[in-house]
């Protein structure tokens, strides 16, 4: 992953994201966590790909997607 990746993060990554969602990735936090899992920081992008909202998420790696 890299600055400017668009993902798709859903159940797999977070049972908090039972819809998922479409994230436009900004950084990897280097805070500590859980083995596999990690804070990330990035925009929400809507229907249309516009940023709709500014957010930190914490999620299992593994269980993130690329979106091309």
């Amino acid at each position: 992953m890299k600055a400017g990746d668009l993902l798709i993060v859903g159940r797999e990554a977070s049972v908090q994201f039972a819809r998922p969602i479409r994230f436009r990735l900004i950084r990897q936090l280097d805070w500590v966590t859980y083995d596999g899992w990690v804070w990330l920081d990035g925009y929400q992008v809507g229907e249309l790909g516009d940023a709709v909202a500014r957010r930190s998420i914490f999620v299992r790696k593994a269980g993130l997607r690329c979106c091309r």
